[in-house]
């Protein structure tokens, strides 16, 4: 695989996504932009105003056919895909008791399914040209029993688990899968969903006492997509979390208890 690459981004136009673009075209890469937001699609457009080196596309992750035909189109405008960061998601906090069969599957077939479905055509894709990497963006609450997350944490713990048996059975095809697991960070989903009593939670378990960055997933995304930097990586899933899942008593309550 050479240095030139070319990423396919879901969930683009936005957030963690978008952050990743503008990383991606820092590196000299090509990216192509898919996010099911018209408006997000827009917005982003004007960001990057017209750039050689970069498409927009409307996509629904749960359309397997609409997946299918985005590979397909990314691979004959601008050559053989090399990457994809699966950023495509949405997002529930409510508590177990609460939740519905229907909230809960519509979580899973856009973050768990959809991610499956895009990671799928594009390892189809890539063991034509000698392989590639595919990213997730999992979240910590995949991880930790973070509460309200029932459905949201199953759907990226799924994502963590999948993007392990993948890495295992793509291998030889020579294309790498990792996660990264992003803590609290600050995304136009998290200023929509974060109260202030939900910042302050965050804030007093977070060792680092921040949100983080989008531009700092995206660091990381960079990372694990360059083959040069990452050739011996996959299979992995990367907290960028300040410390949150890692952390124990902290501050105030560490000084106070005894263990």
């Amino acid at each position: 695989m050479t240095h030139q690459q070319t990423v396919l981004i879901t969930g683009g136009a936005s957030g963690i996504g978008l952050a990743i673009v503008a990383a991606v075209l820092a590196e000299g890469w090509r990216a192509v932009v898919a996010d099911l937001d018209e408006r997000s699609l827009d917005r982003a457009r004007e960001t990057f105003g017209h750039h050689a080196a970069l498409r927009f596309e409307a996509l629904n992750v749960a359309d397997e056919a609409a997946v299918a035909r985005s590979v397909a189109t990314c691979a004959a405008e601008f050559g053989p895909l090399t990457g994809v960061v699966n950023s495509a998601g949405i997002g529930a906090v409510v508590p177990t008791l609460e939740t519905g069969t229907e909230l809960f599957r519509k979580v899973l077939e856009v973050n768990l399914i959809g991610s499956f479905v895009v990671s799928r055509e594009a390892a189809r894709h890539m063991r034509t040209y000698g392989g590639g990497a595919i990213l997730n963006i999992a979240s910590v609450s995949g991880i930790m029993g973070n509460e309200g997350r029932t459905a949201y944490g199953a759907s990226k713990g799924g994502m963590i688990t999948m993007t392990r048996i993948m890495a295992v059975e793509l291998a030889p095809l020579g294309i790498r899968v990792n996660a990264i697991a992003p803590g609290p960070i600050e995304t136009p989903m998290a200023r929509e969903m974060h109260s202030q009593e939900t910042r302050d939670a965050w804030l007093s378990t977070v060792p680092q006492r921040r949100y983080g960055t989008a531009d700092e997933i995206a660091a990381a995304a960079v990372f694990l997509l360059d083959s040069r930097k990452s050739s011996f990586v996959t299979g992995q899933t990367l907290c960028v979390d300040g410390g949150f899942t890692i952390g124990g008593l902290i501050g105030a309550a560490a000084s106070a208890t005894t263990p």
